[in-house]
């Protein structure tokens, strides 16, 4: 099904922040008019405490009356129009018990009983409250969009023998771009000029600069730190690195939690219940009371009628989640949607992927053996041979310092799923497997046979002259990814690989895990995680390269992506993306969900908890408005101070 584009002033948790109340200019930066949205609650204010002086001090003796009333009236006006004119709003779109209608009915009707400052009191805080909501809404929002101002604005492209800016949306692929010091990469392309440094943070959360070689990939959204560099385009805006990240950031919130959504139906249900009961309170005491007061009986209606807004709910737990994805982008994760962040909180099993996942899928030379051969002389027969060759392992024989320019290979040829024949400098030589020494007789020792990695074995005029071992090499964080995992109290670590399975057990023995399958084909990997799947008790995280394990990563019940930052499959198939590659920020990410989802309900604890104990004592006569208040804007605010701490959280 495909998802409906979420636009960032779209954002659920705006719809309720009181926003749209109290004249917030759409510029952040304005002073002027932050100002202005905090006049009409600064003029409310100083009218009732000077009214509240008055009746107090008995100062002006004609502070009575009908002076009395409009002098109140004045001051309730500012804060209660704009809600009024929003309860009427709703009420003519179908929905009449929002907490605009609550609060209108609520401060009305203490007007009608005489309860005048009461009145103006109510509905000042509950503006009050709006505007600590719109500023705690707006915090939230500059956290996502701190990642959303890396979007490119301009490309300076190379079209008729000179470079014009040009929107980033209007370059074609296979275009030549110029980017200068300070700018960020318009697209994704590969550098066209010797080497660049680049500020990746806004990608992957590493502040750490990223050194790039001519015809490496660079990133749309990097920052080009050192010197004009020119780069290739290899995808439109649109299909860029970035502009999939964005899209995803802005739709995550579109991706509801339970918590998020059993709220939204139960505040539904639990308003209109709570106004039918202060009606109830407000009639029923004639009936059964010997000395029935009206006003007494509507005053403690009108008290449960403020203390069952449910504003504190509504705001606080979709801001917690909103939050709580701020938190992870900040950190490099990108988590699609709200959903996932609780998702997360229950894993108990994690099955992971080795090669691009714990290794990084990168072969290097692990081992040199030379026999009668010093190590210097032995490789340069090994590089000139494999200097012929396009093969991964041939690459990483060729990292190996310098080549002797005196060492050339001539007569090279290939022996079909055996390796090559040649000769170097004069000398027969032969690079390869054990099935090729033995082919040509030679001696090949026996200690190679316990050797599971990928060996390359060279023989130098008919007799066996050393071996190459070749791995692929663990990530930098693998270990102690591992470690944090079990740490966070999962204990049950699985590796599947497509690697044959003697190096992955080597692998996931060296990292501490205790169960291992190799040489997987991608639909074996899906049974594997499906079995585990079946098991009711678990809840899976599978956590892949975003390639070859897209069955896998979709099937699961969290699917986490490492790399995801050039894989088109991760962005589309994963819930979750590493952006950094670094399989530690699996913990981390773990950690932001369980934050997320504890500061969640103990918001939700907090405002059941208040408001239970003071509607009890309103409908006993014995809680004021002042107490309402508290049990409504105070709690509100007291969750929402408390959502905002996740975004100022660090995790390691």
């Amino acid at each position: 099904m495909k998802k409906k584009k979420l636009n960032l002033r779209d954002i659920d948790v705006e719809k309720h922040s009181g926003q749209h109340l109290h004249g917030a200019g759409h510029n952040n930066n304005s002073k002027k008019i932050n100002f202005r949205t905090y006049l009409p609650a600064i003029f409310s204010f100083v009218m009732l405490i000077v009214g509240i002086a008055l009746d107090y001090f008995n100062a002006f003796p004609h502070f009575s009356g009908w002076i009395r009333i409009l002098w109140y009236v004045i001051a309730y006006i500012p804060v209660g129009f704009p809600v009024m004119t929003e309860g009427w709003k709703s009420i003519k779109n179908g929905d009449f018990f929002t907490e605009f209608f609550l609060m209108s009915i609520a401060t009305l009707g203490a007007f009608v009983i005489g309860e005048y400052p009461e009145g103006v009191a109510v509905m000042l805080f509950y503006a009050v409250g709006e505007l600590f909501q719109n500023a705690a809404v707006k915090k939230a929002k500059r956290n996502i969009k701190a990642l959303l101002d890396v979007r490119p604005n301009e490309a300076l492209v190379y079209r008729e023998n000179n470079y014009i800016s040009v929107n980033p949306e209007m370059v074609e692929i296979g275009e030549k771009v110029q980017v200068r010091v300070g700018e960020k990469i318009p697209l994704d392309g590969t550098l066209l000029s010797k080497k660049g440094s680049f500020n990746t943070a806004a990608l992957t959360g590493e502040s750490k600069p990223d050194t790039i070689a001519k015809g490496e990939k660079v990133f749309a959204g990097s920052i080009n730190l050192d010197g004009v560099i020119e780069i290739e385009t290899t995808k439109k805006f649109k299909d860029s690195s970035i502009a999939r990240i964005l899209d995803m950031v802005e739709n995550a919130t579109a991706r509801k939690s339970k918590t998020e959504l059993f709220i939204r139906k139960f505040a539904r249900i639990y308003t209109p219940i709570v106004v039918f009961l202060a009606i109830g309170l407000t009639f029923l005491p004639y009936f059964f009371v010997d000395d029935y007061v009206f006003r007494d009986w509507l005053y403690r209606a009108l008290i449960f009628l403020v203390i069952s807004c449910p504003c504190a709910l509504v705001i606080s737990i979709p801001l917690g989640y909103f939050g709580g994805l701020g938190a992870a982008s900040k950190n490099g994760i990108l988590f699609k949607g709200a959903s996932f962040l609780d998702e997360m909180t229950k894993v108990n099993t994690v099955v992971m992927d080795k090669t691009g996942t714990v290794t990084k899928g990168v072969f290097k030379i692990k081992e040199i053996k030379s026999i009668d051969w010093g190590e210097t002389d032995f490789m340069k027969y090994l590089m000139a041979m494999e200097e012929q060759s396009t093969h991964p392992i041939a690459k990483a024989i060729m990292e190996y310092k310098d080549k002797g320019e005196d060492f050339q290979a001539s007569n090279v040829s290939e022996v079909a799923g055996k390796g090559l024949k040649g000769t170097v400098n004069g000398k027969a030589v032969l690079v390869g497997n054990k099935a090729l020494m033995i082919s040509n007789n030679i001696e090949v020792p026996s200690e190679t046979d316990t050797i599971v990695e990928s060996i390359v074995m060279v023989s130098i005029e008919g007799k066996f002259a050393g071996y190459v071992i070749i791995a692929d090499e663990l990530k930098d964080d693998a270990h102690e990814a591992i470690k944090q995992i079990r740490d966070s109290g999962i204990s049950k670590i699985i590796m599947l690989s497509g690697d044959k399975d003697s190096i992955t057990q080597q692998v996931a023995k060296e990292m501490g895990i205790h169960t291992a399958k190799g040489g997987l084909l991608p639909e074996d990997k899906l049974e594997e995680v499906e079995k585990l799947m079946s098991e009711t008790d678990n809840k899976v995280a599978f956590i892949g390269d975003g390639i070859n394990d897209a069955p896998v990563l979709a099937a699961s019940d969290v699917g986490i992506a490492m790399g995801g930052l050039g894989s088109d499959v991760a962005i589309e198939t994963a819930d979750v993306i590493i952006q950094t590659d670094q399989p530690s920020k699996i913990a981390r990410a773990i950690k932001i969900g369980r934050s997320t989802r504890s500061i969640v309900w103990q918001n939700i604890g907090l405002a059941f908890g208040v408001k239970a104990v003071v509607l009890i004592l309103g409908a006993g006569g014995l809680a004021t408005m002042w107490e309402a208040v508290f049990a409504d804007v105070g709690v509100a605010l007291l969750a929402i101070f408390n959502a905002v701490r996740l975004q100022k959280m660090t995790w390691k």
